[in-house]
């Protein structure tokens, strides 16, 4: 068996022309949908990029126990899995977070990779005095506030990188994403009479900042003559109707362009006839929201099914009678770690609590979340956010052996509140840190603090209100589905803590961790 699994980055299920109407040409996409099983009730798992890419290495909901960070020294990882099998797995990524201090042990479970430099603000070209009069000619400073003795600021900081960056890209070949797909060419060229290996394809598009070659905007020209506007704020929406309408046409662009070079892919397979011994998946970690529910981004709002419910596409080809199907099973991020091995005929760890999708394994319900956030759940007719009374209420705990946050370490005020505990069911019987998550409570949960207090718990009717205009309350229906929630996080061994602060019944034999 050969697989590949093609990750693209906030590509919207709204975005693909199979999953709907779209003002978005996705050829490729679609081609790829009538040669694969076509699930229209995926969802995601743990939240944002790096828990979701967590919950794909190891068949388990995170959330729950910790926020952003790398995989731990106890998680079986599926590339790993593989590796001990005998199973060349290969990564090609553009997807910079791997190489900051949050994301750092995730490529070097592969046997090998390929990381390709220059996306967002990856740290790939210096530039000591980057032209600021030029970027502001350039860039929109709405988007891009640049301006001088901004530039070591946080968020100015990272958009002035990926400025600089932006002047050592002229031509289309040079763009992160085609050269994705360029090393994905190769390595099918180089290993096509191979057998036992796996591709990881991971393009960072269309994540923002929405940055593709002008020939793919031609088909979505708003007639903008402002500064360039490809990286929105997460935070309500305060554009015009024009800049609104230039920040999505900037978007299709840039899918338009991420199906353009997937099709390469299909086009490979097809004149190699790969179809017949190699499988081949597509999905994303989360969607994005593009000024609906009157919002821009993610992390701070509601699971709203623009984020939560995402594309995924599998083509298996022991099962050649699934192509051009379509699965309403409810199915989540952390199933493609089973799935993937049960594509190698591999059993999944006993600590998985995912289940392969090629499996006739159905669930009833699904739960997903940020750490420290609301807990989303549904049963493919409700969608229910569970939310805490109180964000910055004491009692919320990181569980780690690996205290790094997304581009620092924890700081030496959190690693005071360290002490070290007995593990969790999926630990390798390895102790564990247990920190005081609040003692850096302005990224708990990576939500503005007024805006969450601001949402609330609330369900939606998704049959007859499909794009969540009308939020309303149900006893019967949430207290069937806050069971559910409750029997999840008791299968994934959640911290005791975490029943009370969600108002949730502790199961019985759930043991507060004491300190080893």
């Amino acid at each position: 068996m050969r697989a590949i699994f093609c990750l693209f980055d906030s590509l919207n299920r709204s975005a693909v022309n199979a999953y709907g109407t779209s003002r978005i040409a996705t050829p490729n996409f679609d081609r790829f949908a009538k040669r694969s099983q076509v699930f229209d009730q995926h969802y995601v798992g743990s939240l944002p990029c790096m828990p979701a890419r967590r919950d794909m290495h190891t068949g388990r909901l995170n959330f729950m126990h910790r926020s952003w960070g790398p995989l731990e020294p106890f998680d079986n990882s599926f590339p790993e899995v593989l590796k001990g099998k005998g199973i060349h797995s290969h990564l090609i990524t553009d997807h910079l977070h791997y190489f900051e201090d949050g994301g750092a042990t995730y490529h070097n479970r592969f046997t090998s990779y390929d990381f390709i430099r220059g996306q967002e603000y990856d740290p790939w070209k210096a530039m000591v005095q980057p032209p600021l009069e030029r970027f502001r000619e350039i860039y929109s400073q709405k988007h891009y506030p640049v301006a001088e003795g901004d530039e070591a600021q946080g968020r100015k900081s990272v958009r002035l990188q990926h400025a600089v960056n932006n002047l050592f890209i002229k031509e289309e070949e040079d763009y992160p994403g085609p050269r994705c797909y360029a090393s994905a060419l190769e390595f099918l060229d180089t290993n096509r009479d191979a057998d036992g290996w796996f591709l990881m394809v991971e393009c960072f598009d269309p994540h923002e900042p929405f940055c593709a070659p002008e020939r793919y905007k031609d088909a979505y020209r708003t007639g903008w003559n402002g500064g360039v506007l490809d990286w929105p704020l997460y935070a309500k929406v305060n554009e015009s109707e024009e800049e609104i309408a230039e920040i999505r046409a900037n978007y299709a662009a840039l899918v338009a362009m991420c199906d353009e070079y997937f099709g390469r892919l299909l086009d490979r397979m097809d004149a190699h006839d790969m179809w017949e011994d190699t499988a081949l998946i597509l999905t994303t970690d989360h969607g994005f929201l593009l000024s609906e529910h009157d919002w821009w981004g993610k992390n701070l709002q509601p699971y709203y099914q623009e984020l939560a419910n995402i594309p995924l596409m599998v083509h298996d080809p022991r099962r050649p009678e699934l192509a051009g199907t379509r699965s309403q099973g409810l199915t989540q991020t952390p199933d493609l770690m089973p799935t993937i091995l049960d594509l190698f005929d591999l059993p999944p760890p006993e600590e998985v609590r995912a289940a392969s999708v090629l499996s006739d394994a159905r669930r009833e319900v699904i739960i997903y979340g940020m750490f420290g956030g609301p807990i989303g759940a549904t049963d493919g007719r409700y969608s229910y956010y569970l939310y805490p009374e109180d964000l910055y209420a004491p009692g919320l705990h990181e569980y780690t052996l690996m205290p790094t946050h997304l581009r620092t370490r924890f700081s030496a005020s959190e690693m005071k509140t360290a002490e070290l505990v007995h593990g969790f069911n999926f630990t390798q019987e390895m102790p564990v840190l247990k920190v005081d998550a609040l003692m850096d409570a302005a990224r708990i949960p990576m939500h503005d603090g007024e805006a969450f207090r601001d949402t609330g718990t609330r369900l939606y009717d998704l049959e007859n209100d499909p794009k969540q205009e009308k939020p309303f309350r149900n006893e019967v229906v949430e207290t069937r589905l806050r069971g559910a929630i409750r029997k999840i996080l008791a299968e994934h061994d959640c911290p005791a803590e975490l029943y009370a602060r969600y108002a949730l019944d502790t199961p019985e034999n759930v043991p507060v961790l004491a300190s080893g």
